[in-house]
Order: C-alpha cells, then structure tokens, then sequence
C-alpha cells in the first residue's frame, strides 16, 4: 500500500517529463518553420526592394496557421521603402527587418510547477539584413 501511495505521488511529476518533451519538440518545430517562411519572405522583399504589404501579410497568414495565433499577435517590422542595388556597396542598400512571434507555452505542466501563465510565454524573435536586388530605375 505505501508502494502504491508513492506512486501515486511520483507519476505526475514524472509524467511532465514526458509533456514537455513533446511540447519542446512541437516549439522546435514552429520555429524551424517560421525560419523557413521569414526566409521564403526575406528573398521576396529582396526582389521587391522592400517587404511589401502583400509579403507581410502573406507571411502572417503562414505563421499565424503554424503557430495557431490571430495575425495581430506578430510583429513584422520593417523599414517600409524601397531600396534599390547600386554598382558598388552601400548601406542605403540594405533592407532591414524583425519578425516577432509569441509562443504561449513555454514549459509543460505550469499548473504543477507553480509557473503562472503570464510567465509561461515569451517570443521568439528573428530579425536579419539582406541586400536589394532591385536594380535602380535608370541605370
């Protein structure tokens, strides 16, 4: 009966190991895809010269479904004008963006651990620089 009544009081705790194994392995997931779709978004902008409203949207409407959020909740920040490659490097080339998303369940078993959810989320944040392959009109 003690054997039974330890059990009893071990089995959940060992049990969120097991949750938060899987929940590390989905979080992993969300962000290898959000790299691959900031990525697809960033060789667009380059194209473009900037990231246009269609890209941002189109990219929220990717990360949105693969996160489960509204695309309210991501920040896409952007330096909003075109840019335009010259002959020779220039700063004024390069195109400037962040991309935030929340990720709202860090730690699996909150409840347990005593983790309030409001300390249980946080962002996951890329931001990078690419150069414009937008050729300048008259040249």
């Amino acid at each position: 009966m003690k054997q039974f009544i330890i059990l009893v009081a071990i089995l959940p705790l060992m049990m969120i190991f097991v949750m938060q194994f899987g929940l590390s392995q989905l979080n992993n997931h969300r962000t290898a895809m959000m790299q691959e779709h900031v990525y697809a978004a960033k060789e667009a902008a380059r194209q473009d010269g900037f990231f246009t409203a269609e890209n941002c949207k189109k990219l929220k409407s990717k990360l949105s479904k693969e996160f489960g959020i509204s695309p309210d909740e991501i920040e896409i920040i952007t330096d909003g004008q075109v840019k335009y490659r010259r002959n020779y490097f220039d700063e004024r080339e390069l195109i400037n963006y962040e991309v935030r998303v929340p990720i709202k369940k860090i730690m699996a078993g909150e409840k347990i651990l005593g983790i309030s959810p409001d300390k249980n989320r946080g962002y996951y944040k890329i931001s990078g620089t690419v150069a414009s392959e937008l050729l300048e009109p008259g040249s």
